[in-house]
């Protein structure tokens, strides 16, 4: 799909992954990705794996579950929304893979397990991996549109599986769930002196549940390793695209190379990059400079100062949104082909279905190729960007 627009997208994918820092409209364009799908007549469900509540403050709800939530709205399609609730799905996943129910219970009872189940670094970004994976593998749904957490937390999320099998074939975590097997009884003295010394400073209890879990996992790593091996294809498959959502800031501009970059490390291409909030250029209007040197002029005359301050205005938004453009030119060129999608600045915040659907009317609005825009308008869609 590499270099489609983003109504092909929508349209043909089966999972969209959008990708960003914090604070560029991220959640948003998720859920406005959301919005447009079940308006085309999809079964669309977007996911958040950010705690914060913005999915469900875009949605306009008051919460959202780790279940999927139906929206009320106008459109052929069907929209619903999750929030992952990490612990439910790493009890739930520990319970598909336990051989016996009294296995699953020896660990969900384990009092480590219960400590370290919404705590341990990466087992966020795992689960969210998981109820990715549980609700394509389910069918429920044409289209999921999943919300990433900010950058670097993101980058956890893309290679959380691969983390996950390296860690299942430690050495220490293959020792700690085969206790009877023989290399674990030739290194037994060096393991319990170490043992004993790491009692001293966390407590014995510590130890024999972290020895008790482990033992209770004895059997499961294979299932983990192959669901693990699963939701990495999943990512790499044809039917998951990948958007880079980003601000014409400098800082957000900068991160979203960095991403760029990591993707294409892991053989992930990006499909389509969204600029929020961008300052309008207006087509057909001089330049900066023509606008201050008229101005000038016009403050000298008599009753000129409106029409004056109006064009020192002008001057100061076509500087500011070529300042814009020229941060994220570089980054359009370093993700092509794919396709720059520029939202403008909205009149309000977006906080509610209503808000929604004027962004998803900008995600998807394509520029009539012949058409200059007229002073004061905002262009929309695949905008053209400068060359650097």
């Amino acid at each position: 799909m590499t270099g489609r627009a983003l109504p092909a997208l929508i349209d043909e994918a089966a999972i969209v992954v959008c990708c960003g820092s914090g604070g560029v409209g991220k959640t948003t364009t998720a859920a406005a990705l959301g919005v447009e799908g079940a308006r085309r007549g999809r079964r669309v469900c977007v996911v958040t794996i950010d705690p914060a509540k913005r999915l469900a403050d875009a949605l306009g709800v008051a919460e959202l579950g780790n279940e999927p939530s139906r929206m009320s709205g106008d459109w052929a399609g069907e929209l619903w929304a999750v929030m992952l609730d990490t612990r439910t799905t790493f009890d739930a996943l520990v319970a598909r893979h336990a051989g016996t129910p009294e296995q699953a219970e020896g660990i969900l009872s384990n009092r480590l397990y219960r400590n370290i189940a919404g705590a341990l670094s990466g087992t966020q970004e795992y689960m969210a991996m998981e109820k990715l994976y549980e609700l394509h593998e389910a069918g429920r749904f044409d289209l999921i549109v999943v919300d990433t957490p900010p950058t670097r937390n993101a980058l956890d999320f893309l290679d959380a599986p691969r983390r996950l099998s390296r860690f299942l074939d430690n050495r220490v975590f293959r020792i700690l769930i085969t206790p009877t097997r023989a290399y674990l009884r030739a290194v037994s003295v060096a393991s319990q002196t170490f043992l004993r010394t790491v009692s001293k400073v966390v407590g014995s209890e510590v130890i024999g549940d972290a020895i008790a879990f482990f033992r209770a996992f004895e059997g499961m790593e294979e299932g983990f390793r192959n669901r693990a091996e699963e939701v990495r294809g999943l990512l790499a498959g044809d039917t998951t695209a990948f958007v880079l959502v980003a601000t014409p800031r400098r800082d957000a501009v900068a991160e979203a190379h960095f991403f760029a970059d990591r993707l294409r490390e892991g053989g992930i291409v990006v499909q389509a990059l969204v600029v929020n909030r961008v300052h309008p250029r207006f087509g057909g209007a001089g330049t900066a400079a023509t606008d201050r040197a008229h101005a000038a002029s016009l403050a000298a005359l008599p009753g000129g100062a409106a029409l004056a301050a109006f064009y020192r205005s002008r001057a100061e938004l076509a500087e500011v949104a070529e300042r814009e453009h020229e941060h994220f030119a570089a980054l359009a060129a370093d993700v092509a082909p794919a396709p720059v999608v520029a939202v403008p600045f909205l009149a309000d915040d977006v906080h509610d279905l209503a808000g929604l659907t004027e962004v998803a009317r900008h995600l998807v609005a394509a520029p009539d190729a012949g058409h200059t825009p007229r002073a004061g308008e905002t262009p929309v869609g695949d905008t053209p960007v400068p060359s650097t």
